[in-house]
């Protein structure tokens, strides 16, 4: 299985996120591992955690900030998304080729905001851990209409561009410069989320 987009598809989604630091992209997976990713998170749903900031020993959970439930995959124990792994793989050759990004790993976790969840503004790069290079996400929400909020809002310069999070919808960005939120939603919401690195971490799955 590989992600049906021309090559012209590719390079124009990655020009917009070398010039605007974000780029959404509609239907992002296939049919088919869209359905297995969602059979998954579901499975995997009374493993979920509170998630914490922070890095390593500094984890904390703080509910003022984020409120959100994670489980992280591991490529070894969670072999049902092996597809998914290798698509990741595939899609972190494209952007080392077309951006010229060292990129040599990626970690991943599951994410489940409760019904009012939301994550204050922060950037996804850590001060003393510095490696993450490309933050994805792919929203995995269905029938989701305007007004239940949820929306990935992003702070840049004077604007805040607000994203809704429908299903199969990615949206890649810049971790180290874009300044982002997830704001209240009226029902639980779901996404898929990582980083792409440009060395492995020791933190959730590790690629290549």
């Amino acid at each position: 299985m590989h992600l049906e987009y021309r090559d012209e598809q590719w390079s124009n989604w990655f020009d917009t996120l070398a010039e605007n630091d974000f780029v959404v992209v509609d239907d992002f997976l296939p049919d088919v591992l869209l359905k297995e990713v969602l059979h998954f998170f579901t499975e995997q749903e009374t493993e979920f955690r509170p998630a914490k900031i922070g890095q390593a020993h500094l984890e904390q959970r703080i509910p003022e900030i984020r409120s959100d439930m994670t489980y992280w995959l591991d490529k070894q124990r969670d072999q049902k998304l092996q597809v998914f792994f290798e698509l990741i793989e595939e899609l972190m050759e494209k952007l080392k080729r077309e951006l010229f990004l060292s990129l040599q790993g990626y970690e991943f976790h599951f994410a489940l905001y409760p019904p009012g969840g939301f994550y204050k503004p922060h950037l996804d790069q850590f001060d003393a851990r510095s490696n993450r290079m490309i933050s994805f996400i792919i929203y995995l929400n269905s029938n989701w209409q305007a007004g239940d909020g949820g929306e990935l809002r992003i702070h840049k310069e004077e604007r805040k561009i607000d994203i809704e999070p429908i299903m199969n919808r990615a949206v890649l960005f810049r971790s180290d410069t874009v300044l982002h939120e997830v704001l209240s939603a009226t029902k639980p919401r779901r996404s898929l989320t990582g980083w792409l690195l440009k060395r492995p971490s020791g933190v959730g799955v590790l690629g290549i």
